[in-house]
């Protein structure tokens, strides 16, 4: 203790009192230090690792809680609203979308599984497995950096009911308030509807008349599966992207969400499959519409306006559609009729819902008052695709930029197309074979059809590439011999 002054303990009975009481303070601190490690290492050899990290996490929660100055807190409450004339609870349902994709089932004790089917408005049927929180259970969500809470609560109904009424409490620090109401919430809408839309069944629909017809669509195609050029493929899909992104873009610039597109090259290189990859990527449903059976343009304004949103219309070989409909001075009228195969033909017209006595007119003016005209503003965010077999037969007012704004060409069967189907039908990354093919594939013209059923003549892929490569054979050959003729026709 040389530390003290020895002058003040050796002059009075206080000091010395002083330093005994000084002295039984260390001795009490050293006796507890000395407790506190023992327990510690006890605690540590005994204790479970579980239990121990349990306590520090309570001893981190306490001293977070009361150690500082606790924050203001806000809660928005979620109801589910039945009844009392609301239509429907769209935030409470894309609450509970949004929160089955955060809930983790593995630190949860108690958790609600549900098979939930809904009809939507054009018909097609939204089916998901939803996890959800009980009564009382609680998870976090972190938002641009914000840490929101929500709690599944219910209420005790007054009406006798064994259930109460269900609502989610969201709560936050109050100074995140803005955040949470203007962004938070926009953000988790817009996350439930493509969960949604990603879930939902799709449904391609077929004109009758002036009305529309819908039946389930199951087709497989997908970019992946897709024999086409990988450039040509990789812009495609990056314009989808893109349009799907710019709501508020379009609606700054003034224009109609939608955007056209055309698929144009030979008969069997793809252009119906490049549609279906196009409505599995984007999960919209299809909309066939068949002009030969629309009757004029009021039905055809009908038929469209008709359309839901988030959609691909689309009108297959619309050179030969307008081809077939030009036509426009003809009276569909029964006196213009005078053999029995003419009666045929008007009692089809009547059959279909036509006035005999008008007259049948559809005009390219009124498609594309509809495609970029005061009717184009008549839904959003839907794709329009026109496909030919021959561009240059096409309108020039069907082709320019905000009608056709992406025109694709789908060629004849490429090296990496052979690849894709290669893949697509027997695993195959690489063969013997596969340089012979390529430098076939380089100097004849064949469609991915006709590839494709080449390879579906043998599951064996031996087999089957080697009847590709005589297929390959003989339409060079044949190109061959196409050549000479020429050749000798002109030295003649």
């Amino acid at each position: 203790m040389d530390f003290l002054p020895k002058t003040s303990m050796a002059s009075s009975p206080e000091g010395a009192a002083v330093v005994d009481a000084y002295k039984k303070a260390l001795a009490t601190a050293a006796s507890v230090s000395a407790y506190a490690m023992l327990a510690r290492g006890m605690a540590r050899e005994l204790l479970p690792d579980e239990l121990c990290a349990a306590v520090r996490w309570g001893a981190a929660f306490v001293r977070s809680r009361f150690g500082a100055r606790q924050k203001e807190r806000r809660t928005i409450v979620i109801r589910r609203v039945l009844g009392g004339g609301y239509i429907e609870d769209g935030l409470f349902d894309a609450a509970l979308t949004y929160l089955a994709t955060k809930i983790n089932p593995q630190t949860m004790n108690r958790l609600c599984l549900a098979r939930t089917r809904k009809r939507e408005h054009d018909g097609s049927d939204t089916c998901s497995t939803l996890l959800s929180m009980e009564n009382g259970g609680s998870t976090t969500d972190s938002f641009q950096g914000v840490e929101f809470r929500w709690t599944s609560m219910e209420s005790g109904g007054n009406d006798g009911n064994s259930r109460g009424k269900e609502f989610l409490e969201l709560s936050f620090d109050a100074e995140h308030t803005e955040t949470a109401i203007h962004k938070y919430v926009p953000f988790i809408m817009s996350a439930a509807e493509e969960l949604r839309l990603r879930d939902r069944s799709l449904k391609i629909f077929l004109n009758q008349g002036s009305s529309w017809k819908g039946i389930n669509h199951h087709h497989p195609a997908t970019f992946d599966t897709l024999a086409m050029d990988p450039s040509m493929k990789q812009a495609v899909i990056a314009d989808l992207d893109r349009f799907l992104k710019r709501k508020e873009y379009y609606r700054r610039i003034g224009k109609a969400w939608k955007r056209g597109y055309l698929l144009y090259g030979p008969p069997g290189t793809g252009k119906s499959s490049l549609v279906a990859a196009m409505a599995n990527y984007l999960r919209f449903n299809l909309y066939d519409l068949d002009l030969s059976g629309v009757y004029d343009n009021s039905h055809l304004q009908r038929l469209l306006i008709d359309m839901s949103n988030k959609s691909i219309l689309v009108i297959e070989d619309i050179d030969c559609s307008f081809d077939t409909m030009s036509r426009e001075d003809r009276k569909v009228s029964r006196a213009t009729y005078t053999d029995d195969e003419d009666d045929d033909e008007y009692d089809d017209a009547g059959a279909r819902g036509y006035p005999p006595e008008r007259e049948r007119k559809i005009t390219l003016s009124g498609l594309l008052n509809f495609i970029d005209g005061l009717w184009s503003t008549c839904g959003e965010e839907r794709v329009i695709v026109f496909t030919t077999n021959y561009k240059d037969r096409l309108d020039r007012a069907l082709l320019r930029p905000g009608r056709m704004d992406m025109h694709v060409y789908m060629g004849h069967c490429s090296w990496e197309a052979f690849r894709t189907l290669a893949r697509n039908y027997h695993l195959v990354e690489d063969h013997v074979l596969f340089p012979e093919i390529r430098e076939l594939l380089s100097m004849v013209e064949v469609t991915p059809a006709e590839v494709s059923e080449m390879l579906l003549r043998s599951e064996d892929v031996n087999v089957a590439l080697q009847v590709l490569m005589e297929f390959l054979r003989g339409r060079r050959c044949k190109t061959n011999e196409v050549v000479n003729d020429k050749n000798g026709s002109i030295a003649g």
